[in-house]
């Protein structure tokens, strides 16, 4: 309604409007909008006539693939969150029914059995590991004082306990496994490579495509995630790289033109432009972009040539709209095998897809 407002007050400009007549024709726009918010389509809720029908509309049947339609990821998520609350519940009345039962059978209670014998009393968290979570968390030294650095150390306690704990009911779950009658959802996408740059064995069984911007901080963290999938799993997995430079990030599209370029003379030297970027996001200016090519070693009249010429720019463009179209909003954004993971998530995230997906293989079911 804002743009209509705009377009009468553009056409009337010239008639001179008076105050009141203005206000009188706000007035009538709001009424408008709030007579339409207030109207409602007339549905009916009932039992569907026959199985994966979810609604009929002037006759035509609208399944669940209908419904859905290029909102797949979004409804992923939703499916996704609700396996993980269900899980976390789940682990709670383990602990609850499993752990409760040793509390029970030692005649004490639960919180106190738990400190006697999982974490056999203070947790203590040691200086290699706090500084571990700084560094991996990217916390500037400066920005800590005494009551931040408690509350780490408080959260790495409450970390390791659970720790515990969970190894505590992997053994008593050793013997007699917990049944559980919901499964993890799973959803494939085939992704395609296209010219994206790539990483590892063309032929390996586990292929992870990353949508990343250049500028993007979160996207920073998981270019050091990508590179211990790479040290962890060599070729045995095939990475690839496929810009989703975001519209608040001024410099990300001109990064992944350059690094297109970069590429363009080997992969090899793409990889390592690709991490002095990452490692250089506040430094992303044309001659910045040009020192990084020179140090990895690009022939610079052909990356110059290149870059002057935007001979990427339609690539990296058509790696955002495809991006668009199988339901990337955000980076850093990850595709294993299909399967989504969203974010700047730690390496064992990735690790237990991996795993599976490596173990599939492996058996001949995939």
């Amino acid at each position: 309604m804002i743009v209509s407002y705009v377009g009468l007050r553009k056409k009337y400009y010239t008639a001179s409007l008076a105050v009141g007549s203005m206000a009188l024709l706000s007035f009538a726009i709001i009424t408008a909008c709030t007579d339409q918010a207030k109207a409602k389509a007339n549905l009916i809720h009932k039992e569907a006539p026959k199985a994966g029908l979810l609604a009929k509309i002037g006759g035509e049947e609208i399944t669940e693939e209908m419904l859905i339609g290029d909102a797949k990821l979004d409804f992923f998520e939703l499916e996704k969150r609700r396996y993980e609350l269900r899980m976390d519940r789940l682990n709670n009345l383990m602990v609850d029914r499993l752990v409760g039962a040793e509390a029970k059978k030692a005649g004490i209670s639960l919180d106190e059995f738990t400190s006697k014998k999982i974490t056999h009393g203070e947790i203590k968290v040691s200086d290699k590991d706090y500084k571990k979570f700084v560094a991996d968390k990217h916390i500037p030294e400066a920005q800590i004082n005494a009551q931040i650095k408690e509350r780490i150390n408080t959260y790495l306690q409450t970390m390791k306990k659970q720790e515990m704990v969970s190894e505590y009911v992997a053994k008593l779950t050793k013997a007699s496994p917990v049944e559980v009658y919901f499964q993890k959802p799973k959803m494939q996408v085939e992704v395609e490579l296209g010219e994206a740059p790539t990483f590892g064995n063309k032929n390996a069984s586990v292929t992870v495509v990353e949508f990343s911007d250049f500028q993007c901080p979160f996207c920073s963290r998981a270019a050091e995630t990508v590179n211990q999938l790479k040290k962890k799993y060599g070729n045995k997995v095939k990475v690839g790289f496929k810009h989703f430079p975001l519209p608040m990030h001024p410099d990300a599209k001109p990064s992944a033109e350059a690094s297109m370029c970069v590429n363009e003379q080997s992969s090899d030297k793409f990889w390592k432009f690709h991490d002095l970027v990452f490692k250089n996001q506040d430094k992303l200016d044309k001659a910045s972009l040009e020192k990084y090519a020179k140090e990895i070693g690009a022939d610079m009249k052909k990356f110059n040539d290149c870059v002057q010429s935007k001979k990427f720019a339609d690539s990296v463009q058509k790696d955002l709209n495809y991006g668009e179209k199988i339901g990337v909003k955000s980076t850093p954004t990850f595709f294993v095998n299909g399967q989504l993971i969203s974010g700047a998530v730690p390496i064992e995230t990735f690790s237990e897809i991996i795993e599976e997906e490596l173990a599939e293989k492996k058996s001949g079911r995939n």
